[in-house]
């Protein structure tokens, strides 16, 4: 038996998405040559553009394809402040995806720019108040202004629509990557600028994300070449997994309603089975997947490999930074201490999570956390 409840790391490649992907495989033809076989797989191209448009109410123009959702991240934060050299200020919040604060700490690094971090409160939600105090004080020395729509390792919920609201004619960059066919997202009724998806989090392959920005907007462009996609983002477009990605979408078989039940139930057994356990961002509105859980006196890392050990496949947090031992900034941020930060895994549920798994895995969890408890006491 194998339960996988890593699904804000990556999900299964659904069906359709793979016969998709592999009768485009089978095509050939450049989307950019014009010859008849190039205009073909350009059809393919344009028409994922509009299926993924649709999803999201942007227009097919505003969607740019990257080959990831940190490519897409990284264009944004950086083009918006290069596209703004009278402008020196940065602003995220402080449980951005890495994918967001690399290229801002880079940004101050390399060029000299100066980032501040918005607060959250223990709940996980940014500190709206301290964002509008900052607009007030500076508003005309931002450059850009970066929150998520919810947050990886808890799964809470942002309230994006105040954000751009403080924002005003502040470009405003939205990672949406874990929120995308999930939960509704509005490009345009949000009035944000830059958005960022990724393929492999809804059932689409790896390595295909995509920048939804503003139409008409032109800003510098991390990789030149070809001219591709607005000149924003030159290279070969990669046409097979451009049709997954909107297969993916088409198909779309997360089901909110039913997600939702099963963490319910996980999250109630987990208060049977593990009582000084601590649910993160519980309070807050949160994706139907994501549960968070801080098991006091254990180390992360070593309930990670108990767990694997019992063929039970979830985190420590974001698996971009797998492998590196350090506390979690994001449950930093919400007021953990450095114990605490290092004593939670992430468990999250997808479309294809059975209620098999979330009662297997919590007939494991109490020796595991037993286990936990008493390396971690030696």
């Amino acid at each position: 038996m194998s339960i996988y409840l890593d699904h804000a790391a990556t999900t299964p490649m659904i069906e359709p998405a793979i016969d998709a992907m592999q009768r485009s495989l089978r095509k050939i033809g450049n989307p950019s040559s014009l010859h008849t076989d190039g205009r073909s797989t350009r059809k393919d191209v344009e028409e994922a553009r509009e299926v993924i448009a649709r999803a999201l109410g942007c227009a097919p123009s505003e969607v740019i394809f990257t080959g990831s959702g940190t490519e897409a991240n990284n264009a944004a934060i950086k083009g918006l402040f290069w596209n703004a050299p009278d402008k020196n200020l940065i602003v995220v919040s402080a449980i951005e995806h890495h994918a967001v604060l690399d290229p801002a700490h880079w940004l101050v690094e390399h060029e000299g720019a100066e980032l501040i971090e918005i607060p959250v409160t223990s709940a996980g939600v940014v500190d709206c108040d301290f964002l509008a105090d900052l607009v007030a004080a500076r508003g005309n020395e931002i450059a850009v202004i970066s929150v998520m729509a919810a947050n990886n390792e808890t799964g809470v919920i942002q309230p994006i629509d105040r954000v751009v609201e403080i924002a005003g004619n502040i470009p405003v960059h939205c990672d949406a990557v874990q929120s995308f066919m999930k939960v509704p997202l509005d490009y345009a009724g949000l009035g944000l600028f830059a958005m960022t998806i990724s393929a492999h989090k809804i059932g689409g392959p790896l390595g295909i994300g995509a920048l939804i920005l503003r139409r008409a907007f032109e800003m510098p462009a991390l990789l030149h070449g070809g001219g591709q996609e607005r000149e924003i983002r030159s290279g070969t477009l990669n046409a097979p997994s451009i049709v997954a990605f909107a297969t993916a979408v088409t198909e779309n078989i997360y089901n909110a309603t039913s997600v939702a039940a099963l963490r319910e139930k996980f999250e109630a057994g987990i208060a049977q089975v593990a009582p000084d356990a601590q649910i993160n961002g519980q309070s807050a509105a949160r994706l139907p997947g994501i549960s968070n859980i801080t098991f006091p006196g254990t180390q992360a890392d070593f309930l990670l490999l108990l767990m694997d050990g019992k063929e039970i496949s979830c985190s420590t947090g974001a698996a971009c930074t797998a492998g590196v031992h350090r506390p979690s900034h994001v449950l930093m941020a919400m007021g953990h201490d450095e114990i605490g930060a290092t004593s939670s895994l992430r468990f999250s549920l997808g479309a294809t999570t059975t209620a098999g798994d979330i009662e297997y895995a919590l007939s494991v969890i109490p020796d595991v956390v037993a286990m936990a408890k008493a390396a971690n006491a030696l």
